[in-house]
């Protein structure tokens, strides 16, 4: 079965219905998200106020994310990024902090690296690892939604994927501790 499902709360719903884990591979330099544009702008300018309002506009995800972990559910993501970083790659690295406090596990993985010759060319969330939640964006990085995907053999596929990344990318602490 292929689904897709918009942008939004049914999107944002996916992540109350998952039991143990979902895991996201990251593999875009660029994020073009409407909520993130002043806070971008500001962390671009140096200008501080962009952590305050960073907190304030991701509550409800951090919350989310508090709620999941809180209860025992593991939420992990692997980042593939081109080095030197790009602009927004710095900018989403110093988002990273509240994520990993309200229990995210992220870890990064240099584009270099040659098992990312094996990864997909596209962003993915995989919950419980049987479905799989291919994210689709406009050809100016805005998240349209996804296509959802459970098909055994797909899965299966998406969850190769996740062991190699997970295995070979460094936890965020460890790979930004020198930068």
């Amino acid at each position: 079965m292929t689904t897709l499902v918009p942008a939004g709360p049914d999107f944002v719903a996916l992540f109350t219905q998952f039991e143990h884990t979902a895991f996201r591979l990251e593999i875009r330099d660029r994020y073009n998200s409407p909520s993130e544009t002043n806070r971008f702008a500001l962390h671009r300018a140096g200008d501080p106020a962009w952590l305050d309002l960073d907190r304030v506009e991701r509550a409800d995800w951090f919350e989310l994310m508090r709620t999941a972990t809180g209860a025992g559910k593991r939420v992990e993501r692997v980042r593939v990024v081109t080095e030197p970083h790009t602009d927004y790659i710095r900018f989403e690295a110093d988002m990273t902090p509240g994520n990993l406090e309200a229990g995210e596990d992220i870890r990064y993985l240099p584009r270099t690296h040659p098992v990312v010759a094996g990864l997909p060319s596209w962003d993915y969330w995989l919950f419980d690892s049987r479905l799989v939640a291919r994210l689709v964006f406009d050809d100016d990085d805005r998240l349209q939604g996804a296509e959802l995907l459970d098909d055994p053999g797909r899965v299966v596929e998406h969850c190769v994927w996740r062991d190699v990344a997970w295995h070979y990318a460094i936890p965020y602490r460890e790979y930004f501790k020198d930068m």
